[in-house]
């Protein structure tokens, strides 16, 4: 049965990394429910290795920090899926080759470069493929599910994600003058990808959240990709322009009761 209702549609997914990037398991469970993914990369190696993963599926090559690959991308996209029925922005970057910096401390170059690459490219996406969306398509980005905690450790790009979710809803408006597209951001708490291993101290951030998280585990990326599916399914047609937090509660959870006692047993 074809619960979500994507058989036989077309997505483009960015972003995919390795096995453990949140686009890569989106992709699959695309995959498994039937329906076509066009993959988009940054780099040619990681074009190659990716094409490892995904067989014959189409591996593109963009770097979204330059309009004229994202030109050239939707043209190699346009040749081998005319129609796009959803698009998954699974991108972000930041400089952290200097170490963690007070915020205030921030370069202007690294946080206009961060927002050009993490935040300004689902915008100049979203325009490149305007005519190539079917009239329901939906268009996914990921966030991260609170931008009003100033994590140390995250910096500038709390901001620059907060950006990224007022973006959708400014999509979601503009589209809508001309078609059905919708927008939607997903925001996971943390999780074991690639990308955030090289956050300064991350792991033990993401040792804590086992913690707070009710059930005493951490979220996967799997269950994201589970609800990115959904959101980019006609299933979810009456959700446009909106945040979905994917926690597995742990914002619910910060005063939990043992976590109290062992800090207040430490002082």
């Amino acid at each position: 049965m074809d619960f979500l209702g994507i058989s036989g549609k077309t997505y483009l997914v960015t972003g995919v990394a390795n096995r453990k990037s949140v686009a890569w398991h989106a992709a699959r469970v695309l995959t498994e429910a039937g329906a076509r993914v066009v993959y988009a990369v940054r780099t040619p190696e990681r074009q190659a290795s990716v094409q490892k993963l995904v067989g014959q599926a189409p591996v593109l090559v963009c770097d979204v920090e330059f309009p004229d690959q994202i030109e050239r991308l939707q043209g190699e996209v346009a040749a081998v899926a005319p129609r796009l029925d959803g698009l998954l922005h699974s991108i972000a970057f930041a400089d952290y080759a200097e170490g963690m910096q007070p915020f205030h401390r921030t370069s202007k170059r690294a946080f206009l470069r961060a927002m050009d690459i993490s935040c300004y490219s689902l915008v100049a996406l979203a325009q490149a493929f305007a005519e190539q969306f079917t009239p329901d398509a939906a268009v996914v980005t990921v966030s991260i599910s609170t931008t009003r905690m100033a994590a140390e450790n995250y910096g500038y790009m709390a901001p620059i994600k907060a950006a990224l979710d007022s973006s959708v809803v400014f999509l979601a408006k503009s589209f809508s003058e001309f078609s059905r597209v919708r927008f939607n951001s997903v925001g996971p708490s943390l999780l074991k990808t690639s990308a955030s291993a090289g956050i300064p101290g991350y792991v033990d951030s993401y040792l804590y959240a086992e913690r707070v998280i009710p059930r005493k585990s951490a979220l996967t990326t799997e269950e994201v990709a589970n609800v990115v599916a959904f959101l980019l399914s006609p299933r979810s047609s009456g959700i446009n322009a909106q945040h979905l937090v994917v926690d597995a509660g742990m914002a619910i959870n910060y005063f939990d009761r043992e976590i109290v006692r062992k800090v207040n047993r430490e002082e």
